[in-house]
């Protein structure tokens, strides 16, 4: 949790529209946002923002959501930071091979809002359980 006392949420994702829509479900749930266009610069805020929740696409160009996600659970600081996919990806076995990898929750676009905001929910609920 930010310092603050309110959640930051990192949105990494390419393309315009989805940050700008995603930025606003998540402002309209009372959280921070930052938002990253890629992988790279996705980690760049990670170590800026320290977020309490990452929303990532898995393709990007430069550096994808696996890649990122890859690099994240390596390092110590960030290995802890949940992270849920947010993807065209939705072929059968998708969601389970994301899960593996380590994402905490599987989202498919196009996104549906109750279901983006439900899961926002659980993971903070569950990230403030495992800091207690």
């Amino acid at each position: 949790m930010s310092t603050e006392g309110t959640p930051r949420i990192l949105i990494v994702e390419d393309n315009e529209r989805n940050r700008k829509l995603f930025r606003l479900i998540v402002e309209s749930l009372g959280f921070e946002t930052a938002l990253a266009n890629d992988g790279e610069q996705g980690l760049r805020m990670v170590e800026e923002v320290q977020p309490d929740l990452i929303l990532m696409d898995i393709q990007m160009p430069r550096m994808d959501g696996m890649a990122m996600l890859e690099r994240l659970r390596r390092e110590v600081r960030t290995r802890t930071i949940p992270a849920i996919a947010i993807t065209s990806f939705a072929m059968p076995g998708d969601r389970e091979r994301l899960l593996a990898a380590g994402f905490v929750d599987y989202l498919s676009k196009p996104v549906d809002t109750e279901a983006l905001q439900q899961a926002i929910r659980r993971q903070l609920r569950a990230g403030r359980e495992r800091a207690q």
